[in-house]
């Protein structure tokens, strides 16, 4: 039963008019979303896109992670900011721009970083999770509390012009892990914006798929991207899919007994 925080009354039948009159989503996954509790960890980039978007399609619970403040290079592309949160935590002023744009829905903002113990315990308390994360450490640490809490994931990343999104469902016993598609290294180049730059808009284009993904995990509409990579390559403008499988010997995703013995896809 839906609990009074799912109720649509009048102002939200309002709100939500758009979304309700999709056939594939509707009252019954409006109402899903109202009841829905997402984790984004990372309100940079990404997560401002992505929060933005979840907050004004009515999550009704959205928890920020992001140990880092707002600072002035910062505003040419993470739009959850503005002049005024210079100095600020950016999941308190993330939160802050949440709540003005929909005070309809709850926001949690934790200024931490997150280890193991801590990300599994919110993953558990989460029906999806974002990975809005900005280094490969983060991000295999997310993927390992979500594969351990069985939490839908969905991850995104982006550097110069290129961009890739991905979505990772443990529920289903054949579906891979980030692992299974970025094993973890030790000696792992890795790119950071602060000294390779990133074009604005490309990280809004992928942190609204990863809105939009993540949508659809709530809802349960249409098909997301499990198995499928989604890049983008915005000097082209060109989007490519990638298929891939789960790796059998995955250190963080296999499975033992039965499951173990199915092969990825079959």
């Amino acid at each position: 039963m839906m609990g009074d925080a799912a109720v649509l009354d009048d102002a939200r039948l309002t709100r939500y008019a758009r979304h309700i009159l999709l056939d594939e989503l509707g009252i019954e996954g409006q109402e899903r979303l109202l009841a829905a509790r997402a984790l984004i960890v990372g309100a940079g980039g990404l997560g401002s896109p992505a929060a933005l978007y979840l907050a004004a399609a009515g999550v009704g619970r959205i928890t920020l992670v992001d140990d880092d403040v707002v600072e002035l290079s910062n505003l040419q592309r993470q739009i959850l900011h503005d002049m005024t949160g210079l100095g600020r935590p950016k999941a308190e002023s993330g939160r802050d721009a949440l709540l003005a744009l929909n005070p309809d829905v709850q926001v949690r903002a934790l200024v931490e970083r997150l280890d193991d113990a801590r990300l599994r315990e919110l993953a558990l308390d989460a029906d999806v999770v974002l990975d809005c994360s900005d280094n490969f450490a983060t991000r295999h640490a997310i993927n390992r509390a979500c594969v351990a809490a069985r939490t839908p994931l969905v991850s995104g990343a982006a550097i110069k012009f290129s961009g890739q999104i991905s979505v990772y469902d443990l529920r289903d016993a054949d579906a891979p892990c980030y692992h299974c598609l970025f094993p973890e290294a030790d000696d792992a180049e890795e790119l950071r914006c602060a000294t390779t730059g990133v074009l604005g808009p490309l990280v809004g284009m992928v942190g609204s798929v990863q809105a939009a993904e993540a949508i659809k995990m709530i809802t349960g509409m249409g098909e997301p991207l499990v198995g499928r990579l989604l890049s983008v390559d915005a000097l082209r403008m060109q989007w490519h899919t990638i298929r891939f499988r789960r790796d059998p010997d995955c250190p963080v995703c296999a499975r033992r007994g039965p499951a173990a013995a199915a092969s990825p896809g079959g």
